[in-house]
């Protein structure tokens, strides 16, 4: 498997890729070595995942760099990606003992009940590469603090950093077949989907997380899906800084190239200040540096995936067909690289693919609304639902607005941001269960009730 650097389009490297003999090998270690694992104290595996955290700041810049040279993302950007896994590894590892230990719901005389948080077992992590630290974290963490083995499947594109990945954390004690990589493509995946998992743990697209969940539903063990998203923002008409919003969603959309699950995918601005808010967005992202992700300032490196471009191309080309302006950009950028024009559409309509389908791209509509209650029909005119974003100076209006909408997140005056202390979680094609908070802590484990008389 030959790992490409989408800025210049040099094979980086080249990988063997797993098969179904090495996978049943590694599936067998983890399998036999799981139980012991169990049996380490709880407060020992948080001082592993602990020092795991502190090898990825001891090493940051050389995983950033490794992290950018595959998936073309700002270096500084890789940086702060590391950085944020860290934040995130320190409030599960914290927390553990509280959510993992068991719990005492009755305690009178001649009775007990309570309840044990065991592990799955042996879970698989099939994971992306638009944030290979972040979203692995997610998952692999609270699975080996609640005494859980992995299985995990970085994507094809981010392959160098799950050896990383694996790498430091049996550097910080985690055994050698308590954790395994799995390297390669579909074909990998469909091994672990034939390979009795006790629980499966996907982020990804719909159409990928709907295939996996209805391969795997007859074996009746957990199966979670973090899928996309087709993120609304609303842009209210008493906001008094218009510009300084402009630059913040504006940024909430464009970050990372717009390959995120929660980054802004379409913005409603209220009539009255619509004008000034697009004029503002075009003149903030014209500031923004394109170039080699490893140079100083460049804020937009090359798409991640080549296949991507034609597909944005495909979105801006109907949204214009149909009426949309375009402000900026628009186009592919030639020569060497996967780089795509920051794009901005006004005049846009939901006959648009651009506002119905997931872009993960730099490309973004904005349509003017005359008040709230349009604002709020057109944002639940989705098949997702993971966030939605509302900017106010109203609290107490936002927050009615964000009451109607369908989603896993709501924000006020903020977006495309996540918390290790809250759920993550989506509604509809942006999949189901949680990761982070108490509720991704649990998510690793099977809880048993006991009832203790006498």
């Amino acid at each position: 498997m030959k790992v490409i650097n989408p800025a210049t389009e040099e094979i980086i490297k080249d990988l063997s890729e797993d098969d179904e003999k090495s996978i049943s090998k590694k599936f067998s270690e983890l399998k036999s070595a799981q139980p012991d694992w169990n049996k380490i104290p709880l407060e020992k595996r948080v001082n592993i995942l602990q020092k795991f955290a502190e090898l990825l700041k001891t090493n940051i810049e050389s995983l950033a760099l490794t992290l950018t040279s595959e998936v073309g993302k700002p270096l500084q950007q890789s940086r702060n990606e590391i950085n944020g896994a860290c934040s995130r590894i320190q409030w599960l590892t914290e927390n553990a003992p509280r959510y993992l230990s068991n719990e005492t719901m009755v305690q009178q005389p001649g009775l007990t009940e309570k309840i044990a948080y065991e592990p799955l077992g042996v879970i698989a992590n099939i994971s992306a590469w638009n944030y290979p630290y972040l979203v692995g974290v997610n998952v692999f963490v609270p699975a080996l603090l609640a005494g859980n083995a992995v299985m995990y499947k970085p994507s094809e594109y981010s392959s160098l950093t799950g050896l990383e990945i694996e790498r430091l954390l049996k550097q910080a004690g985690v055994p050698s077949s308590v954790f395994h990589v799995a390297i390669g493509a579909r074909s990998v995946g469909e091994i672990l989907l034939n390979t009795s998992f006790d629980g499966y743990f996907f982020t990804g697209s719909y159409k990928t997380g709907k295939y996996i969940y209805e391969k795997v539903a007859h074996k009746m063990v957990p199966c979670q899906c973090e899928l996309g998203g087709k993120d609304p923002l609303y842009v209210t008409d008493d906001i008094a800084d218009v510009k300084s919003v402009a630059a913040g969603t504006a940024d909430g959309a464009f970050y990372n190239n717009g390959q995120s699950c929660c980054a802004v995918e379409r913005i409603y601005v209220h009539e009255k200040i619509y004008e000034i808010y697009i004029e503002e967005f075009v003149n903030e992202v014209k500031t923004w540096k394109m170039g080699k992700p490893t140079d100083d300032a460049v804020y937009f490196g090359p798409l991640s995936r080549k296949e991507q471009i034609n597909f944005l191309r495909q979105q801006v080309d109907d949204a214009t067909q149909k009426g949309a302006e375009v402000l900026l950009g628009g186009k592919p950028i030639s020569g060497k690289g996967f780089y795509f024009e920051p794009t901005v559409l006004a005049n846009v309509n939901h006959s648009m693919i651009v506002m119905r389908e997931e872009s993960f791209g730099p490309v973004i509509g904005i349509m003017k609304v005359k008040d709230d209650d349009e604002a709020v029909a057109l944002m639940n005119e989705t098949e997702y639902g993971l966030t939605a974003s509302v900017y106010s100076d109203n609290q107490q209006r936002a927050e009615k607005v964000l009451q109607q909408l369908n989603s896993g997140t709501g924000y006020w005056n903020c977006c495309d941001r996540v918390s290790a202390a809250v759920p993550w979680s989506g509604r509809k094609h942006s999949g189901f269960g949680a990761t982070l908070s108490h509720a991704g802590l649990r998510a690793f484990t099977k809880p048993k009730a006991y009832h203790l008389k006498g």
